[in-house]
């Protein structure tokens, strides 16, 4: 196979064979560094993403489940673990997610697997290091050796040469990125870094995470669940696809709906999507921040993505933008020559993303999306947001004289 070659189950989630997908799913509740670090719900919502993947048809032989209930001394279940997990055979169904466990399936078992596939759901106890690398915590933690995996490390792991197959990856992550020092450690993080191989430009990932950079993960204690777990599992099983849905579709879902659990006020943290493409890279940043001077520095500015990705996240703060329909009858309102080259898709920021490149051919074309978009909604904070992120974006691509 060629170092661009896609396989085409791969490329089309309608053909994938559910006995060509492989999954890794860890829920750690329960830490050697003790009760402090308990966390309820990581268990239930790892059983619920084994029971999604069985209802698509994945074998549970392609099905790798780790598993650190609360409640058990041991490795071995118990009925209150059965309890608790809401799935009895959850007790005998799964294997340890210590350190050394869960680096030999990543290190040795994955490589050694076959498919088109690979999800790897991870939910537990997470920290952002200094390095901006989110580490994931084994259950053998304890707070004079914070073992733990390195998200990035195991990324670039998998997305190199020690493993050939598996070209469509999906990524999903429910820990908190709050950041290191914040918790005064009283030693440094231990090195959580993978092997990996030569690169290639094969692999396709997608990396859902529950929260953005510095922000904790919400937990329903009561219920048992984490609030992002839940709300994917919710959409995730709403979604056509088969075991390899549309990630971006998938994601768009699930910010939708924590903006309306922001703008209700029950939560504030905001879920982002990473995407590895062969050649490609793409941070699908946090909507923006509440409107004002430059929102410098507010919550949900990315500057990282430049003029570009603040023109699409003052469009996307819209919300007719999250409606199809409303799309196209803004879209009603724009030049019908370029309308007529301009693509279209179902998930709102990549329509956005395909209307503005294609407007942006012409000089005056970003600013007709801007008439057309304040037509339909003339609220003036985002018109004043729009038309600043506009200037600062045509301005940074304008032709040098």
């Amino acid at each position: 196979m060629s170092a661009d070659a896609v396989p085409a189950a791969a490329a089309g989630a309608g053909t994938v064979d559910p006995a060509r997908v492989v999954a890794l799913v860890v829920g750690v509740e329960r830490y050697a560094a003790g009760s402090r670090w308990t966390l309820p719900g990581p268990v239930r919502d790892a059983l619920r993403f084994r029971d999604w993947l069985r209802s698509t048809g994945v074998p549970d032989a392609n099905i790798l489940l780790h598993l650190a209930p609360a409640g058990t001394a041991g490795t071995a279940g118990t009925a209150e673990t059965a309890e608790t997990a809401g799935t009895a055979d959850a007790v005998t169904g799964h294997r340890d997610a210590d350190h050394e466990t869960l680096r030999r399936v990543l290190v040795h078992e994955l490589p050694a697997r076959q498919g088109d596939v690979l999800w790897i759901w991870w939910g537990g106890h997470g920290v952002l290091d200094r390095d901006e690398h989110l580490r994931l915590y084994c259950a053998d933690a304890t707070d004079a050796d914070r073992r733990n995996i390195d998200l990035e490390s195991a990324r670039r792991r998998l997305s190199s040469d020690v493993l050939p197959g598996f070209a469509e990856q999906n990524w999903v992550v429910d820990a908190c990125q709050t950041f290191e020092e914040r918790h005064r450690p009283a030693v440094t993080i231990p090195d959580g870094s993978l092997p990996a191989g030569q690169r290639l430009r094969v692999h396709r990932q997608s990396v859902l995470l529950a929260a953005d950079r510095g922000q904790r993960a919400a937990n329903d204690p009561v219920g048992g669940q984490g609030v992002f777990s839940d709300i994917l599992l919710r959409e995730l099983a709403a979604l056509p696809g088969g075991p390899a849905p549309d990630a971006e579709a998938l994601f768009a879902a699930v910010r939708g709906r924590f903006d309306r659990l922001r703008a209700d006020g029950r939560h504030t943290q905001v879920p982002t999507l990473h995407l590895y493409r062969p050649g490609h890279a793409e941070h699908l940043p946090a909507p923006p921040g509440p409107p004002g001077p430059r929102n410098a520095g507010g919550p949900g500015r990315d500057r990282t993505g430049g003029g570009l990705a603040r023109v699409v996240d003052a469009l996307l703060a819209y919300p007719l933008m999250s409606d199809r329909d409303e799309r196209q009858t803004m879209v009603a309102e724009l030049d019908p020559v370029l309308v007529a080259r301009m693509p279209r898709h179902a998930v709102p920021r990549t329509d956005v993303l395909g209307i503005l490149r294609t407007l942006r051919r012409r000089p005056e074309g970003p600013w007709d999306l801007y008439r057309a978009v304040t037509l339909l909604d003339d609220d003036p904070d985002r018109a004043a947001e729009l038309e600043e992120a506009l200037s600062e974006f045509l301005a940074e691509n304008r032709p040098a004289p």
